[in-house]
């Protein structure tokens, strides 16, 4: 049995530490400097991982190797089985020409436009988060935005502000289920934890929207409708993560969220934005001794406005009718009989080839098993859901098939690379060498708690995933917190909640809302100006972080 030594390096923990963080900086120096694509920037990385863990560390090559094997197929699944379907889902309602009914519905809640960069940046934006991830909230409401009168770098700074407190649960949960997975911790111990720092992010982010939109004036008129928005997001992203479905929690959130200011908007005077004008405007060439051709050709209109309106709403139903059969097919599978039955579509088998002890303990490390439960999988579950999308929008089999192959193709670069990061981290973790450089981290003492969220930010900020950067340093978090005190589910959570501070300001994320709004060569520029919300929001979470792992604010946390 092979068991990792911590400071293999002329037998000093820092020196160690160096040198097992190379993998780490070739990725980040390829991917940040040179500007590598990310696939073969993660190649090179597990590349240097294997080569150090094999050289420095001793680990036998084919324990190296089938490590490697072992990340690269979690990678492909669960992971990317949850977002290729998910994502298939979107490019269905895509096709069949639903998701621009979808835009045309949101675009007739209100024409302020202080409210419509909450309904699709933040509500919207939360929806495609939870389905897709991966950029696609970015783009996509970048560009409804426009289509809604927004001037281009506008609508790209409010969908990349946007992008924040869904991220940590998008995809269905993928970035904490994969955190989960890697630390060894239990999901709902991390979900839960996750789910009561990433609320308060969604409590604020509502409000830096409509100041971002027309400064003070918009932050004094609609303070209460953005309030009430990121107050319900946060407390259905709450109680989603900690007592119904981790999978669930974003697509939940965003239409409790919407479905409040929905309302807020019906019940008060003006959609509770103070200073709106209650008195509808009067139609251009309009009087009240209009001669009657005229109002018969007015009376006209109106029915078949109304009569477009009936056929709109039947469209709006089956523009929505996706994201309820997901919600529909989450629930039945949460029922104790169901969950039963599926459990039986899981089957566990010990990893070929790998035999390796926790450096610390002794013990055997979780990660020689596998877990292939292909029945009760988020992906297998979004698939179903997928296929019952089609049957009930009518769509042929032969264009779900072509959809899918589509979003496949389009997916490639994305599966490459992440089958390399997983596969990049468990060498790490297994070969000791995340152990090692947690242990030194351990060493900034009461500070850790404070600084744990920058960690995942600087791995969101350089990679783009907080998936990524979970892989990449949530273990890492788990060794520095066991050897300084802390709760390993804080600090491994706070890589996570940190992590969705650095999505607005990372290389990729830029480069497609500058793609999608026309503003390509002006990536600087939308860095200059997201970057300071990006830091000052993430000063808000070490913050929090810091004090819950004090008496002052532990209680938040679960027990």
């Amino acid at each position: 049995m092979f068991r990792p030594v911590l400071d293999p390096v002329i037998d000093s923990l820092a020196w160690s530490a160096l040198v097992a963080a190379v993998p780490l900086l070739v990725f980040f120096v390829l991917l940040g400097l040179v500007r590598l694509k990310a696939s073969w920037a993660a190649l090179a990385s597990l590349a240097a991982s294997v080569l150090v863990a094999i050289g420095v560390y001793a680990m036998p090559a084919g324990q190296a190797l089938s490590s490697a094997a072992e990340g690269a197929l979690f990678g492909l699944f669960p992971i990317m089985w949850i977002v290729v379907n998910a994502l298939w889902i979107y490019q269905i309602t895509v096709d069949t020409g639903h998701f621009e009914v979808l835009r045309r519905s949101f675009g007739r809640l209100s024409d302020d436009q202080r409210l419509q960069a909450i309904i699709v940046a933040f509500c919207f934006g939360a929806l495609l988060e939870a389905l897709a991830g991966f950029g696609a909230p970015v783009a996509i409401s970048s560009v409804m935005l426009i289509a809604l009168g927004f001037r281009p770098f506008k609508a790209a700074t409010v969908a990349l502000v946007a992008n924040t407190a869904p991220v940590a649960f998008g995809a269905m949960g993928t970035p904490v289920i994969t955190l989960a997975k890697l630390t060894g911790l239990s999901l709902d111990d991390v979900a839960s934890t996750v789910g009561r720092q990433t609320p308060v992010l969604a409590a604020v982010v509502p409000l830096l929207l409509v100041f971002l939109v027309d400064g003070r004036r918009g932050l004094r008129q609609t303070w209460l409708p953005a309030l009430v928005t990121g107050v319900t997001f946060g407390v259905a992203q709450f109680v989603t993560a900690n007592y119904i479905s981790v999978e669930l929690t974003d697509v939940v959130a965003a239409l409790i969220s919407v479905g409040a200011l929905v309302l807020l908007m019906r019940v008060l005077p003006g959609g509770g934005v103070s200073g709106a004008s209650r008195t509808p405007p009067l139609i251009a060439g309009g009087s009240e001794d209009a001669e009657p051709a005229q109002a018969e050709r007015a009376e006209r209109d109106a029915r078949d406005a109304r009569e477009e309106v009936a056929e709109e709403r039947g469209a709006v139903v089956k523009a929505y009718l996706p994201y309820a059969v997901v919600i529909a097919v989450f629930a039945v599978t949460q029922l104790p009989p169901v969950k039963a039955l599926l459990a039986h579509g899981t089957v566990v088998f010990d990893w070929p080839g790998l035999d390796v002890a926790d450096p610390v303990t002794g013990e055997p490390v979780a990660a020689s098993a596998f877990t292939f439960n292909w029945l009760p999988a988020t992906g297998t579950m979004l698939l179903l859901s997928g296929v019952i999308t089609v049957a009930l929008l009518g769509v042929r089999p032969s264009a779900a098939v072509r959809a899918y192959g589509s979003t496949l193709r389009q997916l490639a670069s994305a599966i490459l690379t992440v089958a390399a990061v997983l596969a990049l981290a468990y060498v790490m973790n297994l070969s000791g060498q995340t152990t090692t450089i947690g242990h030194w981290i351990a060493g900034a003492g009461a500070g850790l708690a404070f600084l744990s969220p920058v960690l995942g930010w600087l791995g969101v900020a350089v990679s783009g995933s907080d998936t990524s950067s979970n892989a990449l340093f949530g273990a890492l978090q788990v060794a520095a917190a066991k050897s300084s005190g802390f709760s390993p589910e804080l600090l491994a959570s706070a890589n996570s909640s940190g992590g969705v501070l650095g999505k607005m300001i990372s290389p990729q994320n830029l480069a497609i809302a500058a793609a999608a709004t026309g503003l390509g060569g002006r990536e600087p520029e939308l860095l200059r100006k997201v970057v300071v919300w990006s830091l000052l929001l993430l000063l808000l979470i070490c913050i929090l972080v810091a004090l819950q792992a004090t008496p002052v604010l532990a209680w938040m946390l679960p027990t």
